[in-house]
């Protein structure tokens, strides 16, 4: 599946006009989850825009008690009404936990699919040893993982599995929760190039293969920032700076 490298993260995004906001300058891919309650807004400020539905990569996530094998395809339309669309392009399962349920969950979802309900199945917060099982059991390729993954959470094993693999990890809290903004090393790369910590991190986590991010912003002026961050081009040097850091903050632990 071919992801924009900077998409929008939703969580705690309550008003349709940031969302119609993203899309005016620019996004084309949404990211919102049953968990954050609102799927409703995101749906509104799709509708809201003036792009086609067809232009814009739009993904939700089912929570552990919509994954059960017999809450998976209730679970989906539900968030389809409060999309307020017919299909979503990306679906996943938003953790392995609660009702899931590697053989079942997985061939619910491979019938949710082919009842034209989403486009592509995907996972989230899965170890690449859980993406494994999880493929096992559906025919249908897992396009993605998405994952926490910023300077300060750098996950190299599971980037490893997803180029051996072939999949997209979607990067998630790119910004480390605002972490990132004090760390020497990132404050100063963003010098040396006259710009800000929270562009090197974005770019940070671009130059990795296979790897693209969703952010959370809702003003013009951040959104505008982090799509612009994916021009920014960091040399070796400046990425090799960023992978010594010695720091680890992990934001959602399991």
């Amino acid at each position: 599946m071919d992801l924009p490298p900077v998409g929008l993260g939703t969580m705690g995004i309550d008003e349709p006009s940031a969302i119609s906001t993203a899309l005016e300058v620019g996004y084309r891919h949404l990211d919102t989850a049953q968990i954050y309650e609102n799927e409703r807004v995101v749906g509104e400020g799709l509708a809201d825009s003036a792009l086609p539905r067809e232009g814009v990569t739009l993904a939700t996530k089912l929570w552990v008690d919509s994954l059960a094998p017999g809450d998976v395809e209730s679970g989906t339309r539900a968030s389809l009404d409060r999309l307020g669309v017919d299909r979503v392009d990306l679906l996943y399962v938003h953790r392995p936990r609660g009702g899931y349920d590697p053989e079942g969950t997985m061939a619910a979802l491979e019938t949710v699919r082919e009842r034209g309900l989403t486009e592509h199945l995907a996972v989230s917060n899965f170890t690449p040893e859980q993406y494994e099982r999880a493929q096992a059991h559906c025919d249908a390729p897992l396009v993605a993982n998405q994952v926490e993954f910023h300077p300060l959470f750098q996950q190299s094993d599971l980037l490893d599995h997803a180029r051996e693999h072939g999949y997209t990890v979607v990067a998630y809290s790119p910004l480390a929760g605002g972490e990132v903004f004090d760390v020497p090393e990132i404050r100063a790369v963003a010098e040396k190039h006259d710009t800000s910590p929270a562009a090197v991190s974005i770019a940070w986590v671009l130059s990795h293969e296979n790897v693209v991010t969703i952010p959370k912003a809702s003003s013009r002026e951040h959104l505008e920032a982090n799509l612009a961050a994916r021009e920014l081009r960091l040399d070796h040097g400046d990425i090799e700076r960023i992978d010594g850091i010695e720091r680890e903050v992990e934001l959602f632990p399991e």
